[in-house]
């Protein structure tokens, strides 16, 4: 039994990382209705990228319009041939901000007019995560005037609540971040409220009696939560995915939920191990870059002559044996880094390829263009040049980022930062480690590149957008809008794509189940 073309609604789409996945499962299974986005530069990539699958469904033979723009040699991504499809795709991708009025009210009357709720359909997103996050939750208590259950980040999700009550999605695939499981509002766990809500939807907004509810099931564990169950009874880090155990080169562990209306009978599978990728599979085939130089005139030599000058300090203010070494290939290979990159750079002799997985090496290269996009060196300060120098040396040296005051013991290393030698700040300068997967790429990295240091000594910078693209495992035809720093911002807040196809892979096979069961019934 095939399906083809299934709506999905996608909910604080972002760039569109979940959109992606499930747009990429084979035989065009599923087909983006809506993605609703609020941030203009997010909601330009989407609409990018909306244009591009469009392309590539209905008219193949105009590709070339899209990648000949991505290289640079069109000033517009559509001709007279393809704008009905760019006027789809900006009807696709809508800048809405949900929770407002007009932003709902935008939304209902496309689903009201669009789509059919007695065929199946998809909801997919998840609510942002600021006010759930760790770090925002830390952050938010240093604001003296900070009320938790003021935040209307809280309550996002009820937005999405409300379109599962109202318009009844066959599934539905919610995703957000580990620390909404200790998240607390009133003393009591937030995630307790959003299980017997998303189970119950009606009851939760009061209405009764109830119509059929939903089953709440992880993607990793053979665990589901359904009405009337007793938050307390199952344990909730069962619904943690470790996206490294699937195949993503990057330890992002996110809470992903999976519901499914009590009505649909079906069997579920989880999602399936894959081998462990690291940093190294999935960048190291992309061109070498030098970093820039901030505060001062940039100039390759300017940049050189402060390198190597930093390189010699560091080898003769350690005893390290093996920093010394990892220092003195550094200065080797410091005069061969010249080029910064740009926004279209041009692939040259580097294609970037992930020899030993030959599905995900097809995932980033099929119908890309001729040059790398988004791929530009940023610029940093003498002074964290300096760390960062130091820091990818010493990583290269004992396989392990440095830390902290007791590691970055060498005059001249130490920041102007008072919690310095507290332990507060021990990771504060990271290195993403060639042989080990990523850690988390975050929406921080839109702010420096302290955690995200490239494990190559010698070009002494931080990761690209389309480094830390490539560790999302978004394909490199992807073309993020908005200046780098948006750039950024929108890779940290994505969900990998090639994380979503294997959800959205899952989420087709329970749909065609149901409709077997209904067709024998």
């Amino acid at each position: 039994m095939t399906l083809k073309n299934i709506p999905v609604v996608d909910l604080f789409a972002g760039p569109g990382g979940l959109g992606e996945g499930f747009s990429s499962v084979s035989g065009n299974a599923f087909n983006i209705l809506v993605s609703a986005e609020k941030d203009p530069h997010a909601h330009q990539t989407l609409t990018m990228r909306a244009y591009f699958r469009l392309l590539l469904r209905n008219r193949p033979d105009q590709l070339s319009v899209y990648t000949d723009y991505c290289n640079g040699t069109q000033t517009q991504p559509w001709n007279e041939d393809t704008k009905e499809l760019w006027c789809q795709a900006e009807n696709e991708a809508r800048l809405i901000e949900l929770g407002s009025e007009l932003g709902n009210a935008e939304l209902d009357g496309i689903l009201k007019t669009k789509l059919n709720k007695s065929e199946p359909w998809v909801l997919i997103g998840g609510p942002p995560c600021q006010a759930y996050s760790l770090v925002g939750r830390s952050r938010n208590k240093g604001k003296t005037d900070y009320v938790a259950e003021n935040d209307h980040r809280h309550f996002l999700y009820k937005e999405y609540l409300r379109i599962i009550k109202d318009y009844r999605p066959t599934v539905f695939v919610m995703e957000n971040v580990k620390g909404i499981l200790s998240s607390q509002i009133n003393g009591e766990l937030i995630f307790n409220s959003i299980l017997k809500d998303l189970s119950d939807p009606d009851s939760a907004f009061g209405i009764s009696p109830p119509r059929c509810g939903y089953r709440i099931h992880s993607l990793v564990k053979n665990v589901e939560f359904k009405r009337g169950d007793a938050p307390d009874s199952i344990d909730p880090r069962d619904f943690i995915v470790r996206s490294e155990e699937y195949g993503i080169p990057q330890a992002r562990h996110r809470v992903i939920l999976l519901g499914v209306r009590e009505d649909i009978t079906i069997k579920k599978k989880l999602l399936q191990r894959l081998g462990t990728l690291t940093v190294a599979d999935v960048i190291s085939g992309l061109p070498p870059l030098r970093s820039r130089l901030s505060k001062v005139l940039d100039s390759t030599k300017a940049w050189k002559d402060m390198v190597l000058e930093s390189a010699a300090y560091l080898n003769s203010n350690t005893s390290d044996k093996l920093l010394q070494k990892s220092l003195g290939k550094a200065i080797k290979n410091i005069p061969k880094y010249d080029q910064t990159g740009s926004l279209q750079h041009p692939m040259g002799k580097f294609q970037g390829g992930v020899s030993n997985n030959s599905n995900l090496n097809k995932w980033f290269t099929s119908n890309r263009p001729t040059v790398w996009l988004n791929h530009e060196a940023r610029g940093h300060m003498e002074s964290d040049l300096r760390r960062y120098l130091f820091a990818a040396a010493y990583a290269e040296a004992h396989s392990i980022s440095p830390k902290g005051a007791e590691d970055f013991n060498i005059d001249g290393l130490k920041p102007n930062h008072k919690n310095w030698e507290s332990g507060h700040f021990s990771d504060r300068f990271r290195v993403q480690l060639s042989d080990k997967p990523a850690t988390t790429v975050t929406s921080h990295i839109s702010k420096d590149g302290h955690y995200f240091i490239h494990y190559d000594p010698a070009q002494c910078r931080s990761l690209t957008v389309r480094e830390a693209a490539r560790i999302q495992t978004f394909p490199d035809n992807y073309f993020f809008q908005g200046n780098r720093t948006q750039q950024y911002h929108q890779v940290g807040n994505a969900v990998p794509p090639y994380l979503a196809w294997q959800i959205g892979e899952l989420v087709h096979d329970l749909l065609k189940q149901s409709v077997t069961s209904k067709q024998s019934a």
